[in-house]
């Protein structure tokens, strides 16, 4: 029986591949997980009374796209957060930002771009769904290195013509995953320009867009707005899942123009897994409520301020300006994440295993990525023994 070559060539996902450079190893101590961007800050307190007053929800079919109610909170958050007006049925619920990230990719990707195989364009490293995406609908990916030489955020505007000329879809990162970096302005406005110029959509995944150190990052939908760009041109996705603690609930959603959003939809109608209606009210209760995300931030940037205080003198540390990782240089990941495993417990990610190799160099092969999820004092334990084992 045949099976489709297309992921023939996938490594293996990040965390079974960790999970086989640990797992034969005891521990060096008592076990710390900075490993995976699972947020640990409580949940906000209405969740379980608005579950529990919805039960009788699970008992029928969600609407497809989102409740009214929920695509008005959060046509009203993007508003208030970026000064931008989108209309409702230029919104949709998602069932987690992954699926969208993904699903995105098959509603808008064509099957040629100029007569010749289209590019799918994604940072490296990058979140991995990107690459799957790529694949499945049968575009070339084109990984482009996002190293401190670019600021670790890709510069696409420097790939050659030719590759620009075939590009269908731009993937971005803003606050990056893993490193942190925020796009500005200028570089979004650079970015849609080029799009223009080159005939693509640009895909924004901005799900950390609310954990930042010194203010808020920019978002594409208001340098859209500000340049009057083609709004076909931006599609942008956003979670619950980073911003309200709240992973279990798969909630985000996507904006996108009039046109892409009707594909994406009617994808959704055939293909897609809507999120049961006792979690859109949940969503929209949490889009409308910006207490517990400032409460949680605050919790963020205390404990970026103990890294910065921990690594003060370790040499090509730099401080990240949104997410929740620390992008840590070393001389190899996987030795690095096996020592501080078998020496201390803590737990961390080898930057490779966010990578790809592109001519005989993988970007992420000389750092791992240590997620601050736990609470402040089980970090500053994590940090701390981290800083004792690997730069002595």
């Amino acid at each position: 029986m045949a099976f489709p070559e297309r992921f023939s060539n996938l490594p293996d996902y990040a965390f079974p591949r960790l999970r086989k450079l640990l797992d034969a190893h005891p521990p060096g101590g008592e076990p710390i997980a900075m490993t995976i961007g699972e947020p640990r800050h409580a949940m906000p307190e209405f969740v379980g009374p608005i579950l529990a007053a919805n039960l009788s929800g699970f008992g029928t079919y969600p609407p497809n796209d989102g409740t009214p109610e929920l695509l008005a909170a959060i046509s009203g958050w993007i508003a208030r957060r970026y000064g931008v007006t989108v209309a409702e049925d230029r919104l949709m619920a998602l069932n987690g930002t992954r699926e969208g990230l993904f699903n995105a990719a098959i509603a808008l990707c064509p099957e040629a771009k100029n007569g010749q195989r289209p590019v799918i364009l994604m940072p490296n490293p990058f979140y991995q769904v990107y690459a799957v995406a790529a694949l499945t609908v049968g575009a070339e990916p084109v990984y482009v290195p996002a190293t401190a030489a670019t600021g670790f955020l890709p510069d696409y505007g420097g790939l050659p013509v030719d590759v620009l000329d075939r590009v269908a879809l731009a993937y971005i990162c803003s606050p990056a995953n893993p490193q942190g970096a925020v796009a500005t302005r200028d570089y979004l406005a650079d970015l849609l320009t080029l799009a223009e110029k080159h005939d693509f959509r640009v895909l924004a995944d901005e799900c950390y867009s609310e954990i930042w150190r010194e203010a808020p990052p920019p978002g594409l939908l208001q340098v859209a707005a500000d340049q009057a760009a083609d709004p076909e041109r931006v599609v942008v996705f956003h979670s619950l899942s980073k911003r309200s603690n709240l992973p279990g609930l798969r909630s985000g959603f996507v904006a996108a123009g009039p046109e892409c959003m009707r594909r994406i939809r009617k994808l959704r109608s055939f293909a897609g897994a809507p999120l049961p209606l006792p979690l859109q009210r949940v969503a929209e209760a949490a889009w409308a409520d910006e207490a517990h995300v400032e409460a949680s931030r605050a919790l963020y940037q205390a404990k970026f301020r103990d890294a910065d205080a921990i690594f003060a003198r370790v040499q090509g540390y730099q401080a990240p300006e949104g997410g929740f990782f620390l992008w840590l240089p070393v001389e190899d990941g996987e030795q690095a994440a096996l020592k501080l495993w078998r020496e201390t417990g803590v737990r961390v990610l080898p930057g490779a295993y966010l990578s790809r190799e592109v001519g005989g160099e993988n970007p992420g092969k000389g750092y791992i990525r240590v997620a601050l999820v736990a609470p402040q004092e089980e970090t500053q334990r994590g940090l701390t023994g981290l800083r004792d084992c690997i730069y002595g």
